[in-house]
This record gives C-alpha cells, sequence and structure tokens, in this order.
C-alpha cells in the first residue's frame, strides 16, 4: 500500500509543526507527497524521491489538485494534511487531516484581511461542496469532531486522534525558575480570531486599577505590521507592561515557558490549540477562555469570557489574588434617597 502526502498550504504555524512531527518520525511511510513550495528550504522528506512543490498561487494549487488524481491509484492512500477534500474523485482511500476550524463553523470572519477572508470563504466552500471526496476525517479533539459532523453531516467517519509536536523536547526541564521574566505570556499568531484586542483592552483596565503585570507577545510584524504596531501603540501610551518578542522558532519555545510564570490564552476559535498542551508540559499554569477546545486538552486554572476584557482582567486578577472587589448592594430606602437628593 502506497501512501501519498498532500499538503499544500501548510508552511507555518502549528500545522507546519505537526507535519515535521510526521517526518520526524515515519519520513520512509511517505512514498510521494506534494508540499509547500515555502518550505522547500527545510529538507523534509529528504530520500524521497517524488516530491512536488506547490506554489501559493491558484493555478498552481490547481495544477497539484490534477496531480495528484493522475498519480493516486487503486489501493493507495491518501492524507490531506492541509484539511482540505481533494478536488476531483480519487481512486485510492482519502483521508483528511481537519486542523482548522474556521473552515466548518460559521464564525464570523471580521477582522482578517479582505485576501484572508476572500481565501477562507473559498475553503469554507470547497469544503462543504467537495466533502464526498474524502472517506474519513481525522481531528484531535471532540469537540472539533461536533463541528465537522454539524457542518458536514452525522453520516461523515470520524477519528479523533490528538498528536503533538516533539513531545519529549517539550517536557524537559519542567521545574520553572523561582524568578519567572514575565507574569504571563500568549503564544499565538497575529491573527483575528486570536483576540489580542480584548487582551489589550484587559492590559489597560488591569493598569486603571493599578496593576500592570508583565506580559509576553509572540506577534510576527512582518506578517502582522498593523498588530504590532498597535500593540506597541497601547504599550507606550497606557504605559503598559507588554513586550511583544515577535515570531519565535520552535527550538526557542521551551526557554520561552520557562521564562514566564503563566500563560494566558484568550483565543476565540481553535481546532487544537497546541500552545496549551506545550504549556501544561512545561508547568505552567493556563488561563483561558471558557469555550469547548479548552478542556478539550487541559484544565485550565482560571477561566473567562473572550469576548469580555472586563472578564479577561478579572481571572487576571483572580489569579493574582488580587480580585476585583464587589459593591455593596444597598437597600430600598438608600435608592429612594438617591432619587431625592
Amino acid at each position: 500500500m502506497r501512501i501519498l502526502l498532500h499538503a499544500p498550504g501548510i508552511h507555518v504555524g502549528g500545522g507546519l509543526h505537526l507535519l515535521q512531527s510526521l517526518f520526524e518520525s515515519s519520513s520512509a511511510t511517505f512514498d510521494w507527497g506534494q508540499l509547500d513550495k515555502r518550505i522547500q528550504s527545510k529538507g523534509y522528506l529528504t530520500g524521497t524521491a517524488a516530491i512536488h512543490w506547490v506554489k501559493k498561487s491558484v493555478w498552481s494549487r490547481l495544477w497539484a489538485e490534477w496531480r495528484l488524481y493522475r498519480r493516486c491509484t487503486l489501493g493507495d492512500t491518501v492524507l490531506c494534511f492541509h484539511g482540505l477534500p481533494p478536488f476531483f474523485h480519487l481512486r485510492g482511500h482519502v483521508v483528511v487531516f481537519a486542523q482548522n476550524r474556521l473552515l466548518f463553523d460559521s464564525s464570523s470572519l471580521h477582522g482578517y484581511p479582505f485576501s484572508t477572508m476572500l481565501r477562507l470563504m473559498g475553503e469554507r466552500l470547497w469544503t462543504r461542496i467537495l466533502s464526498r471526496n474524502c472517506d474519513r476525517y481525522i481531528v484531535q479533539t471532540p469537540s472539533m469532531a461536533s463541528v465537522v459532523r454539524c457542518s458536514l453531516g452525522n453520516q461523515v467517519p470520524i477519528s479523533v486522534l490528538p498528536f503533538i509536536f516533539r513531545v519529549a523536547d517539550m517536557s524537559r526541564g519542567t521545574t520553572m525558575a523561582s524568578s519567572s521574566q514575565y507574569d504571563f505570556v500568549y503564544v499565538a499568531s497575529g491573527d483575528a480570531h486570536k483576540n489580542h484586542g480584548n487582551l489589550l483592552l484587559a492590559w489597560r483596565l488591569l493598569a486603571e486599577a493599578g496593576l500592570k503585570p508583565s506580559l509576553a507577545l509572540t506577534v510576527d510584524a512582518l506578517s502582522h505590521l498593523m498588530l504590532a504596531s498597535e500593540i506597541t501603540k497601547q504599550r507606550d501610551h497606557h504605559g503598559l507592561n507588554i513586550v511583544n518578542l515577535g515570531k519565535v522558532a520552535s527550538a526557542d519555545m521551551p526557554a520561552l515557558y520557562k521564562s514566564s510564570s503563566a500563560m494566558i490564552f484568550p483565543s476565540k476559535v481553535e481546532s487544537y490549540g497546541l500552545p496549551l498542551i506545550e504549556a501544561t508540559q512545561m508547568g505552567l499554569p493556563v488561563l483561558a477562555s471558557e469555550l469547548d477546545y479548552v478542556r478539550d486538552v487541559i484544565e485550565p486554572v482560571e477561566t473567562f469570557d473572550p469576548e469580555s476584557p472586563v472578564s479577561i482582567a478579572r481571572a487576571v486578577r483572580r489569579f493574582l489574588k488580587n480580585p476585583d472587589p464587589i459593591g455593596p448592594v444597598g437597600t430600598a430606602e438608600e435608592f429612594l434617597a438617591e432619587v431625592l437628593r
């Protein structure tokens, strides 16, 4: 049985980390592959003869779909690691690894760049119309399985099988330093669903209350210039104790976790939430959104409503043992006295 790997578009973030994990554990099992040209210099699938590099363009992606159709024969297993079913109905057994929740739910795409909105809208349509070209889906959490079933129907075969990038590496040296450099860290890209806006507003509320915990962010200024600029603006204008480290390499992630006292994770949408697992393995307490994807993988020490900066700030205050005071409840007499004042 041949295994054909189809992974155009996978070039950054958690998807790339998981793809690299597959290569490092069992690269010899893939007989043929199509990968994103933007990772060509990384040397993946060394020794595998048939590798085709797919450019970012629409035409290159469509040509890759046709090439996959021509290559696949009866008895082959096709792993679509990029989360989309094949464009053509293939003769082999097709497994789609669904790792982008945005392709299956109906959450708003407001806040994304226009080009990203168009791409996600097109991929949502692709996912629904061409789902018949897939024999089985693999997801990483029960809540992601529920989202896929709601989108595509209960008849879709789905396996729940989480795995993580470099478990052994992330679990080394989990003893935290007695004095951490950062009070909180948020490991996330600058995509809209990562919810940096509400996190910044929460830090402003904390500052107004006289609390200025340190926060480390990992927003790549090259990919998300507007957000990186807004972080700098909010920090300088309101005197917030925030540092944006930019994109952090995977090899440097354990050191970042060890230099932090806790992780805060206000993301609105995740298919897995890999940093949650990594932080927990490194011994960090986690404050996170009260959403299904969080409790699929960890037990947070504090939760909050990610849509509410007030809720986020209150969770931080509870964790810091400085809770937001609750106002006293008055009497009817006091109410009337205020009316007549």
